[in-house]
């Protein structure tokens, strides 16, 4: 990896810009919240709420590989502040869901990432 792919951002504006474009990628009524990773400067962690009455919350680790591109984990997935299975297929369709807006805020930022 060349060093000009680096991710040069500092992480808190990382986490501000992601807090100010990924709401305009959730559905209405989702709500995320954006924190730095204290464990390492290339990575923010995601907090997503569900809209409605399921009650669902997501807890995503979204870490740059490069300035473009970043890789995507689940960490937790709840319901009603219980942990719940998320290999089934109505949770896998939210997972996938998630994972295209988290990957579509990364694209709408490839202005402030890419130097």
């Amino acid at each position: 990896m060349s060093t000009q792919d680096e991710l040069t951002v500092p992480q808190e504006q990382l986490a501000e810009a992601w807090r100010q474009v990924l709401p305009e990628r959730l559905h209405g009524g989702d709500r995320a919240e954006i924190m730095a990773d204290e464990a390492d400067p290339k990575a923010l962690r995601v907090h997503i709420r569900t809209a409605g009455h399921q009650m669902m919350e997501f807890d995503f680790a979204v870490r740059y590989v490069d300035s473009r591109e970043i890789d995507i984990q689940l960490t937790d997935a709840e319901r009603d502040g219980q942990t719940v299975d998320e290999r089934n297929d109505v949770m896998q369709a939210l997972i996938q869901d998630y994972r295209r807006h988290l990957h579509e805020c990364a694209q709408a930022l490839h202005d402030v990432t890419h130097a």
